[in-house]
């Protein structure tokens, strides 16, 4: 008689180790059990058909080695053709039921788990939209992605394989031990015996083998980085420059050799846990067939009934293995809803009001009061009492040096910060007391680093506009001097901008900007250093389309070169968060004060460089 062979797929995978990134997650944000029911309340009743069909497989299945029992029993010695017949039929019908009840499982679940993760990733998108500037500022892109992205895919991994994954060993390891006892008490008390300590060896092997994996993949990580910063260019350059070819030649062989021998006990190590395996897949059924041979076990034991008996003992041995990881698993599941968790739990630092005020833009004046405004980022002050008035239709450009609080003053009126104290406001209203969108409605803002979409040059526009027309796009182009540009293009509207707009220069993102805001066409505008990185020739013709722009317009500019901000109606001067000068730009320089030390300033800077 032949020994049964291992369980469909292999041996079961070995145990992982619980991540100490996840331990100190659940330890700083906890999260409630009830609070992830909660997610799946709206899911119960398709939770309950699901585990009543992982439970109706799991029976199903044990049908197998009794049908098994049958064939070798009653119909092969009886010659019975007609069993034999009715017997096979029924063991290709379990195998189809057990089948088709997994796939439909398979299609609940999941459906389930991404309608859960829909409502996740959709209600975490949205919350995160709501954070102030300053939560992106302190938070790394990388990290806000990976909890939108990383983290909710491995939810749904627990929602659709971890927990159904549960269930099923659970029901199939009961069952198959209520199935064995039915088949015979004695062998089932003898495998309670022999199977545990052969799991526990089997998963100790494992987890020998994945911590020297471990180790492997780490050095391997480490000699990459090395090839990658050795033998790039840049790489290349630095290492012959500062003379460390010798020192970095020592280091990469130093991590080679480690990886010999982490190599070496990676091997054995899986040698020594598939020869382990081996064992176990023999020695059970070998131990179950002397019990079934010896006549103070056997108790008159059928041959169909040791062959059924060792098949149910080797399909035990995967789901025991698989709720040995249970705690692991458990641990991963709970981190993944804690990191998700933490920042819904985020609390917005600009909520939007309760009632908005609502201001047409079509009737609006357009005058701007900074009322005793004080900021500070983190207890560090930027701002100190600012009171500063932008008459409708004029244009007040602000100047200082770098930190002096200009940008943070930009970025208060359309509300991306909000002041400790004091107030901005528009028109007599606070820009705190105006929902969101028809505060973006009322302002514009062209800053220095512009952003377009990886979309034609049509879709970056209709960000500003939805339902503008091609007639209209066109027009702000021409208004932005960029319409020629465009035209002269291929594709013209349809151009793909490419990413970040790597596809136009400086000067015509800037102007791509311009336009997007002109078709947007708010009555108030923030010009945020919109030239400071362009060259001169670039910035004259911006320089116009911003002119252009800000006519009929109140404009708060934010200047770096002194020269952009001569034909501004008035100039006001920051330094270290206070105004301490303000006035019209040729009475300032008449004054021979802090615009006219700034203005010599940026005069023999710029005599220098063209020296």
């Amino acid at each position: 008689m032949a020994f049964p062979s291992p369980p469909a797929g292999g041996p079961a995978r070995g145990p992982a180790k619980i991540n100490p990134d996840d331990r100190k997650q659940l330890k700083q944000y906890p999260v409630s059990l009830r609070r992830i029911a909660g997610l799946f309340s709206p899911h119960r009743g398709t939770i309950a058909v699901v585990v009543a069909l992982i439970t109706m497989s799991s029976v199903i299945t044990i049908a197998q080695p009794f049908l098994l029992r049958g064939v070798i029993d009653d119909a092969l010695p009886n010659q019975d053709v007609p069993l034999l017949l009715w017997l096979a039929g029924a063991m290709i019908a379990v195998a189809a039921v057990t089948a088709v009840i997994g796939v439909i499982q398979t299609w609940m679940s999941t459906q389930m788990g991404q309608r859960v993760m829909h409502t996740l990733r959709t209600k975490l998108f949205t919350h995160l939209q709501a954070q102030s500037l300053g939560f992106f500022t302190r938070t790394r892109s990388g990290e806000v992605q990976s909890r939108l992205m990383n983290d909710i895919a491995g939810m749904q991994s627990v929602v659709t394989s971890t927990a159904t994954g549960v269930a099923t060993n659970l029901t199939t390891a009961v069952a198959t031990f209520i199935a064995m006892f039915a088949l015979s008490p004695t062998l089932t008390l003898i495998s309670l015996v022999v199977l545990p300590p052969a799991v526990l060896l089997s998963r100790q092997v494992a987890l020998l083998r994945r911590s020297i994996t471990d180790e492997r993949q780490k050095a391997l990580a480490a000699l990459h980085t090395q090839v990658e910063e050795g033998l790039s260019v840049s790489g290349a350059r630095l290492a012959k420059t500062l003379g460390t070819t010798d020192r970095d030649a020592a280091r990469f062989t130093e991590t080679s050799q480690r990886l010999i021998g982490l190599e070496v006990r990676s091997q054995l190590a899986g040698r020594w846990r598939m020869a382990t395996m081996q064992i176990v897949f023999a020695a059970i059924p070998a131990v179950i067939y002397v019990a079934a041979g010896l006549p103070v076990t056997s108790a008159g034991m059928t041959i169909g009934t040791v062959v059924a008996f060792t098949a149910l003992q080797a399909q035990v041995f995967r789901p025991m293995m698989g709720l040995l990881n249970i705690g692991v698993q458990w641990v991963s599941a709970m981190a993944f809803f804690s990191r998700i968790f933490e920042y819904l739990d985020l609390v917005p630092e600009l909520t939007p009001p309760e009632r908005p005020v609502e201001l047409d833009a079509e009737t609006l004046r357009g005058d701007v009061d900074f009322r005793d405004v004080t900021f500070a980022y983190d207890s560090t002050p930027v701002l100190d009492r600012i009171n500063l008035s932008l008459p409708a239709g004029q244009t007040v450009a602000v100047v200082g040096a770098t930190g002096s609080g200009k940008s943070t003053l930009a970025a208060l009126l359309p509300r991306l910060y909000a002041p400790q104290s004091g107030a901005v406001t528009i028109d007599g209203v606070s820009v705190s007391d105006l929902a969101p969108d028809s505060l973006a409605q009322l302002v514009g803002v062209v800053s220095q680093e512009t952003y377009l979409i990886h979309a034609s040059v049509r879709e970056n526009l209709l960000l500003a506009q939805p339902d503008a027309t091609d007639a209209e796009v066109w027009a702000a182009l021409d208004h932005a001097a960029l319409a020629e540009t465009i035209r002269a293009l291929p594709e013209g509207l349809d151009t793909v901008v490419g990413a970040r707009g790597y596809r136009f220069s400086g000067g015509e993102q800037q102007r791509l900007a311009i336009a997007r805001t002109i078709l947007r066409n708010p009555p108030i505008l923030v010009l945020d250093e919109a030239t400071s990185a362009l060259d001169n020739t670039t910035e004259a013709h911006v320089q116009a389309a911003l002119d252009r722009l800000a006519e009929h317009r109140t404009t708060l500019m934010i200047a770096h070169r002194l020269d952009t901000v001569m034909t501004a109606d008035r100039v006001v001067v920051l330094d270290a968060g206070r105004i301490i000068e303000s006035g019209a730009p040729a009475e300032l320089l008449q004054r021979d004060g802090a615009f006219a030390a700034l203005a010599a300033h940026s005069t023999a800077v710029d005599d220098e460089l063209v020296s």
